[in-house]
């Protein structure tokens, strides 16, 4: 590993090249000499260090990490996506193209083209920015903060989605180096997980050979969130990999391949205990804190193991601030570990809180 030295190791150590016989204190002509080399050295010295910090991948964030992982492999970074979705209005008058609706929050959306509305219509439309945030729940777009003429009322029946933040640095990062240590080739399983993970808003992909005969391959996928994916992202896939599930090799699977892109399945766990809360604190937001570190775990759990501890969702549920104390600890209605299948991701449901 190379580091930054000061000027006064790289002058001692040309000192120390040069015999006793002659005079090195400070202040005689060796030492001066040597002192000017030291100073111009360290420029070199220096650049030397920052190149080698660039060598290690492991150094290397934002446009360089990703410079480093396309030079190697052709690997970029996943692109954010917007959500889409549509509003239905009510009224008489017209939609234009780029018309803005909003959810209380100022989470905007546009229209993606003009519509004449004559009592109700549905506008497609699409994020004005992109990811994670615009997937918003239904009916919470309901604002227009630019009056429409003889439009009276806005609101979307179903949540948006699609929406997906640019991938990270860390998430680059581990692609880049599962590819390498488990290298794609010729069809084979870490070829579909790479094809499948190279799509917008999928976060890992589980991979069945021959899971319905000679030359058939499922794939099932998770989403950025580590949820199993809505029916556009495996659309996405599939049309990736092998659209139609024709085997004909027009995406990229190769001729002869079968593949089948599915959404993991939901195990749901529901939660149920008394929570002693501390002094001071509110039981709405303990239970959030309850919910936002039971589903963090769930996350870190997709495709890696397969079942959850009774033991320590009762540890995490004394992790969460403002929890003094807990009883009558129920998951699922039992008080046993829950298993689900490979082809499963653990989902939390509905968290009780009891007195």
């Amino acid at each position: 590993m190379y580091e930054k030295r000061p000027v006064s190791d790289i002058q001692n150590k040309i000192l120390n090249g040069i015999s006793d016989i002659y005079e090195k204190a400070k202040g005689y002509f060796l030492w001066e000499i040597t002192k000017g080399v030291a100073m111009a050295l360290k420029d070199t010295s220096d650049r030397v260090a920052e190149d080698a910090l660039k060598l290690d991948i492991y150094n290397l964030t934002g446009d360089e990490l990703e410079n480093y992982t396309y030079r190697n492999e052709g690997i970029s970074r996943k692109p954010a996506a917007c959500a889409v979705g549509f509003v239905r209005v009510k009224g008489k008058g017209t939609v234009n193209a780029g018309d803005l609706f909003e959810t209380d929050g100022l989470i905007g959306f546009t229209a993606d083209e003009a519509c004449d509305v004559d009592g109700e219509a549905d506008i497609a439309v699409t994020a004005r920015e992109a990811g994670l945030k615009g997937n918003v729940p239904a009916e919470s777009v309901i604002n227009m903060p630019v009056t429409i003429s003889g439009i009276n009322e806005c609101t979307n029946p179903e949540p948006m989605t699609g929406g997906y933040d640019a991938e990270g640095d860390s998430e680059l990062l581990n692609r880049y180096l599962e590819y390498v240590r488990d290298p794609p080739t010729s069809g084979n399983i870490a070829h579909y997980k790479a094809w499948a993970k190279e799509v917008v808003g999928v976060s890992d992909a589980y991979i069945i050979p021959l899971w319905n005969g000679p030359n058939t391959v499922k794939v099932i996928i998770i989403d950025q969130e580590h949820l199993p994916a809505d029916e556009e992202l495996v659309q996405d896939v599939q049309e990736h990999i092998d659209p139609g599930i024709s085997g004909t090799g027009e995406g990229q699977a190769p001729i002869g391949a079968f593949c089948t892109v599915a959404a993991a399945g939901a195990k749901t766990i529901d939660i149920s205990a008394a929570i002693v809360t501390a002094e001071g604190y509110d039981r709405e937001k303990v239970k959030t804190n309850i919910e936002d570190i039971l589903a963090g775990d769930f996350s870190d759990l997709a495709f890696r193991q397969y079942y959850i501890s009774y033991a320590k969702i009762g540890a995490m549920i004394l992790e969460a601030e403002g929890v003094l104390d807990y009883r009558d600890l129920l998951v699922n209605s039992s008080t046993s570990n829950i298993e689900c299948t490979r082809e499963e991701v653990f989902v939390l449901g509905t968290v009780t809180m009891n007195e």
